[in-house]
């Protein structure tokens, strides 16, 4: 299989996509229906483009997007730094991209477990890169294979774009990514 891997993080998984025996492309511009003629099969994980609904049309129950929350809260930009903001439960989610915004049908996820009081916003997220990547390695051959079938998102959660945690900035801009999680929970 020809898979295309959308982002900068699809660098963690790559190795698993090869050692199953597929080829497979890392590209972290924005694409294009042209570009993805021959691929069978498209993973997005960090990647920070909006991709055309003609190409999610082509790649129906083909396209699944590694998201860092507990869908469906969190969805969209930031979703480690909003699930303390909001105080919203803690996980990583794989699941079909659809025309929205982190809205797809998901395949699997899982509650990760922080540390209140030791984590910072850079100890929970790469918490969660980590925790995703398992959850990856562990069930990507049966989402290829379409063993997995997709299950509707429950509840409405909330969603986020880049711009939003603008004004949320001075909570975190003395320690930046060190900033204890503590301080942040439920802000909002």
């Amino acid at each position: 299989m020809n898979i295309l891997l959308l982002g900068e993080k699809s660098k963690l998984i790559y190795d698993k996509i090869i050692a199953l025996g597929h080829n497979a492309n890392i590209i972290s511009d924005k694409i294009t229906y042209e570009m993805v003629q021959n691929y069978d099969f498209i993973i997005s994980f960090g990647y920070r483009h909006i991709i055309k609904e003609d190409v999610i049309n082509k790649f129906i129950n083909k396209i699944i997007n590694l998201h860092i929350s507990y869908l469906p809260y969190n969805k969209g930009a930031d979703p480690n730094l909003w699930s303390y903001l909001e105080n919203s439960p803690k996980g990583v989610t794989i699941h079909y991209i659809d025309k929205g915004l982190d809205t797809g049908d998901i395949l699997v996820q899982k509650i990760v477990q922080d540390n209140i009081e030791t984590d910072t916003l850079k100890t929970s997220y790469d918490r969660l890169i980590n925790k995703i990547v398992i959850l990856f390695n562990d069930n990507i051959d049966d989402i290829l294979n379409g063993k997995i079938k997709g299950k509707k998102q429950k509840g409405n959660g909330s969603l986020h774009y880049l711009k939003d945690k603008e004004k949320y900035l001075y909570l975190y801009e003395k320690n930046g990514y060190n900033t204890k999680v503590k301080d942040l929970i439920g802000i909002i």
